[in-house]
């Protein structure tokens, strides 16, 4: 009984198809194509539906109903869904989590005054309910700004001569 990948190429060739043609056909690299028909790996049941229809062979053809390969096939399904799924996670967490910028943006933000009171008032605008440290973020922000608006108070006494010191010699 011939296997998958001696079926595949058999039917590409048949048809006087190039691997790259079938690659390109099926959105795929052509080391995937010459993948599957060296039996190192097997299509998903979506190529293996476009593979059938570009080749005009039904995929009972194809398959020859031999279970040890649907069960091959379904196995890599399932490892693709759950890979997938784990990337989308990956994706979905980096997007939207910028709770360490926020935090590193709010401490730095407590030492450059006057643009830490524009950086805090970012990290404000910036800081959702879904990022990790929402509560931490706000707190640190708080106290920035406090400094800020702190070290804005000194600046802006010293500058207008409030609480200047004159020291008085009594005889």
């Amino acid at each position: 009984m011939m296997e998958l990948g001696e079926k595949l190429k058999s039917h590409r060739e048949n048809k006087g198809f190039s691997q790259v043609f079938v690659a390109e056909k099926l959105n795929v690299s052509r080391q995937s194509i010459s993948k599957w028909e060296n039996d190192r790996g097997y299509p998903d049941y979506d190529n293996l539906i476009l593979l059938s229809q570009l080749y005009e062979v039904s995929i009972g053809e194809l398959l020859d109903e031999n279970e040890k390969l649907k069960k091959k096939i379904e196995h890599n399904n399932e490892d693709i869904a759950s890979k997938k799924q784990k990337l989308q996670l990956l994706r979905n967490t980096l997007g939207k989590d910028e709770s360490l910028v926020l935090i590193g943006l709010s401490a730095l933000a407590s030492f450059i005054f006057p643009v830490g009171i524009i950086v805090c008032m970012f990290v404000f605008v910036r800081n959702k309910r879904c990022n990790s440290y929402y509560k931490l973020i706000w707190l640190i922000s708080i106290l920035a700004l406090a400094l800020n608006l702190y070290a804005g108070y000194g600046h802006l006494a010293n500058y207008m001569g409030w609480g200047s010191v004159s020291i008085e010699q009594i005889e």
